[in-house]
């Protein structure tokens, strides 16, 4: 048998982790061959600047499985990394086309992104039918996973500010950079041990400029905003409402459209979930007691009219305000009244010097 001396379990503190099972093992063996020669650098197909060095590549405990993925945490150069391998299905041409254009793209835009609300690129790999990518290792796992170790609306509002506002940053930087996230929710932003909220996954990222129609889109429904689920043509402003649900999420903690079933998204993105999302424009319910501060906010987000929805940058002023307001008086949520939309935006940067 080879040597896979790169596939081999992290120790911890001289202590080896769970050993693999038989069947772990062979699947994680049926993966590696693809990638590994041994006692070799291998560098995948042709010499790019992104290209790893698989020989100072050590993979560890699998955390997340994704349809077409496996994710790993692992070491490369001594350094923590989440390890993404994507496979590509034999029987399917057009699928495995699909899948490299995506790791293609996904390549092209992390590698130039930096950003403290962006996760870090450090190297991919290419070499068909398995592409690996690898980006730094965010130890709190996903938004989503907090989210749903909490009780019901129970995060703290302080709390719910400041993961809002990471995010908002992360999608303001990312459309400053002419890009398109189109698939922001909540399995989809990580968290460092500092509960630094990060923007990942940009398999099915783009351009602005070279986004066209939803025509054969892939996102996730709960998220996706009505003019996507239209197959219509789309903008930036498809991030601001899938925002709007991840807001909804952090205040309820819980899972948008709890009652349809990830098996009716499958069967009709375009019949039950336009039904519920864009024929009738309906949203999850909002509580009561959310504050109003967040509950215009989110409407806002999740307007039906794209051209209502705000632009990444006017969100993270208004969240910016909040998080002085509060600072400065501990029960701004309770008090706080609606501004004319226009004339808040007129007083941000008087109010932002107010101390």
């Amino acid at each position: 048998m080879k040597s896979f001396h790169w596939f081999k379990q992290i120790s911890n503190n001289g202590r080896s982790e769970r050993r693999l099972s038989l069947g772990e093992y062979k699947r994680a063996v049926s993966w590696s061959k693809y990638l590994v020669s041994s006692g070799a650098e291998i560098k995948g197909e042709g010499e790019e600047e992104w290209s790893a060095d698989m020989s100072q590549l050590f993979i560890g405990s699998k955390f997340a499985t994704g349809r077409h993925s496996r994710i790993y945490h692992g070491l490369y150069k001594q350094r923590d990394v989440a390890i993404k391998l994507i496979s590509q299905p034999e029987e399917d041409e057009s699928l495995a086309a699909l899948l490299e254009q995506q790791f293609t793209s996904e390549v092209a835009l992390l590698f130039h992104l930096r950003h403290p609300n962006i996760i870090t690129f450090v190297a991919a790999c290419k070499k068909p039918p398995v592409f690996c990518i690898i980006t730094e290792y965010l130890a709190g796992g996903s938004l989503r996973k907090f989210l749903h170790q909490q009780e019901p609306h129970s995060v703290p509002l302080d709390l719910v500010l400041k993961l809002a506002l990471d995010i908002a940053r992360g999608m303001h930087y990312l459309h400053s950079q002419g890009i398109l996230h189109r698939d922001l929710k909540s399995e989809n932003l990580l968290l460092g041990e500092d509960m630094c909220v990060k923007v990942a996954d940009f398999g099915i990222s783009c351009l602005e400029s070279q986004c066209g129609s939803g025509k054969g889109f892939t996102g996730t429904y709960r998220w996706m905003a009505p003019e996507m689920i239209k197959e219509k043509h789309h903008t930036r402003k498809v991030d601001v409402y899938s925002y709007g649900i991840v807001l909804w999420e952090l205040l309820t903690a819980l899972t948008p459209f709890h009652d349809m079933t990830p098996e009716q998204a499958a069967f009709a993105v375009s019949q039950k979930a336009a039904f519920a999302v864009s024929q009738k424009n309906a949203r999850p319910p909002l509580p009561a007691a959310c504050p109003m501060a967040f509950s215009h906010l989110v409407s806002r987000c999740w307007s039906s009219n794209p051209d209502k929805r705000p632009h990444f940058k006017e969100i993270v002023s208004i969240l910016e305000i909040y998080a002085e307001s509060l600072e400065q008086d501990p029960e701004f949520f309770s008090s706080y009244k609606p501004f004319n939309h226009q004339t808040f935006l007129r007083c941000i940067p008087r109010c932002s010097t107010v101390r």
